[in-house]
């Protein structure tokens, strides 16, 4: 059993610490799903230079790294809203106190996540 297998290369990350701690994996972006927040993608760059493949993960496998508050409200269209969430690339803290900022300060804890030494 694994964690994720890569989609280009097929090399197989057997827990999600494995994932998060290896050198060649860099999150890139994050596709929201509005509707349902947990069921969004994290996109993450495989940086193994014969593979170089984005794979994604869908949000709830990292939703359980987050012990903050979260709110109930969607600000999106609001003129508080920055609009982080409608440009996948873009992985900054949301300042907003919305329904969405949960998944990016998620994304943070994942983007700060030790890196083990390259093998």
């Amino acid at each position: 059993m694994s964690f994720k297998k890569c989609t280009g290369c097929e090399y197989h990350w057997k827990t999600r610490k494995e994932f998060l701690s290896d050198p060649q994996v860099k999150l890139i972006g994050y596709q929201v799903n509005f509707d349902e927040l947990k069921t969004g993608f994290f996109m993450f760059n495989h940086l193994k230079p014969e593979c170089l493949t984005t794979v994604s993960l869908p949000t709830e496998l990292f939703s359980d790294l987050y012990r903050g508050e979260v709110y109930h409200e969607r600000m999106t269209g609001s003129v508080a809203c920055p609009g982080y969430c409608q440009h996948s690339d873009n992985l900054k803290v949301c300042p907003v106190k919305c329904e969405c900022s949960f998944v990016r300060e998620v994304m943070q804890i994942v983007i700060r996540w030790p890196k083990s030494a390259a093998a």
